[in-house]
Order: C-alpha cells, then sequence, then structure tokens
C-alpha cells in the first residue's frame, strides 16, 4: 500500500448544491494559485485520492470532496452542477486563472462532461475514464472540451481501457495521452503524482 505523509488539511468546508445538497470537501496545502480539484471515482475508484492529495499539495493546494451517491435520473446533470458549485466556492475564475480537475475512472468521465458543459475550470488530467467514446454524441460532447486535457492510461491495463483512453485524448480539441509503465487501474499515487505535478505546473506556466 502506498504510504505518504500526507500535508495537513487547510481548512473543511461545506458548500451548497443547486438542490440544496451539502457537499463537504477538504483543503490541503498552503501553496499559491488555483487550486486543483480531486474527482474521485464513483464507490470508491482511485481510493487513493488522500494520498495523491497530500503528494500534489507539496506543490498545490488541493481540494477533494465527497461526490453524491446513489443512482437516479439526471445524476450525471447534477453532479456536473456539484463541481461546478465546487468550482465557484473554491476556484473561480481569478487573475491566476480558475481551478483545474483531474478526474479517476467516472470521476475523469465527470471532470471531461463538466468541461464540455460549460464549466470554468482550467486545466483537466483524466486517468483511465469511464467515458463512453462510442458513437457521434460522444464525440460530439468531447469536441466541445475547451481545456487542455492530459488523459493517462496504466501500460498493464487492459487493452480496452488503453484504447478508449486514447480515444478520449484524440478526440478533444487540446489533448495529449501518456501511457505510465506497468501500471494498472489501480494507479500508484507516487507514479502519478509527479506526471500530474508536471502536466499542471506547464500550464501554470503558460506551456
Amino acid at each position: 500500500m502506498d504510504e505518504v505523509k500526507t500535508v495537513p488539511c487547510r481548512a473543511r468546508g461545506l458548500v451548497t448544491a443547486q438542490d440544496g445538497t451539502r457537499i463537504a470537501y477538504e483543503r490541503y496545502g498552503f501553496g499559491e494559485g488555483p487550486p486543483l480539484i480531486l474527482v474521485g471515482g464513483a464507490g470508491g475508484a482511485g481510493g487513493n485520492d488522500s494520498v495523491l492529495a497530500g503528494l500534489l499539495a507539496q506543490r498545490f493546494p488541493v481540494v477533494a470532496y465527497e461526490r453524491r451517491t446513489g443512482p437516479g435520473a439526471g445524476r450525471v446533470e447534477r453532479e456536473i452542477a456539484d463541481l461546478a458549485a465546487l468550482v465557484d466556492a473554491v476556484g473561480a475564475a481569478g487573475p491566476a486563472g480558475p481551478a483545474a480537475v483531474h478526474g479517476t475512472a467516472s470521476g475523469g468521465a465527470l471532470a471531461l462532461a463538466a468541461a464540455a458543459a460549460g464549466v470554468p475550470v482550467g486545466p483537466v488530467s483524466v486517468y483511465e475514464p469511464t467515458y463512453p467514446v462510442g458513437g457521434e454524441g460522444a464525440a460530439v460532447r468531447l469536441g466541445r472540451v475547451p481545456a487542455r486535457v492530459l488523459v493517462v492510461d496504466g501500460g498493464a491495463s487492459p487493452s480496452s481501457t488503453r484504447r478508449a483512453a486514447r480515444t478520449v485524448a484524440a478526440a478533444v480539441p487540446r489533448g495529449r495521452h501518456r501511457t505510465l509503465t506497468g501500471q494498472t487501474h489501480e494507479v500508484s499515487p507516487h507514479v502519478l503524482a509527479p506526471v500530474l505535478a508536471d502536466f499542471y505546473a506547464e500550464e501554470q506556466a503558460g506551456g
């Protein structure tokens, strides 16, 4: 199991979504600049978010939040609204730019959907997003993502997962793709964090 001495939580907070749902979040680190919002996978996928947050918070302020659970019609739209409320509360556009977003699995799909829907986010990174890449509609939605996007997959993941990641990277207008040798869907935060940190540092520097 990956272990790290995580950066102490700077603050805990609550954001109220459009439908009145209270969204709990934690902010890590004391860095300046726009925060990086972590969007975990459903059902605990990407469960090393606290470790990843601690590693990334050594270079950036990081915000992790609790996604709402349970099925239901319109859930994606509600979750996009949740993320929009969080962006507005902790990282809306300012002199340093809007909050960046990283999502794992279905969290990656949510990050892309939010960006496509016009939520004002900065650069986006996703690890093996469970995005429906088939069909014209999916390609059109991905084509609406204005942000720079880094799509990452694991070299030891199934070929279908890696193929989907490449498809997403090709579909977004400003996408790039990276494979982490030897990693699976349960990616090591210690391997992923430096890749994300370099990507976001480059974006902050105007690269």
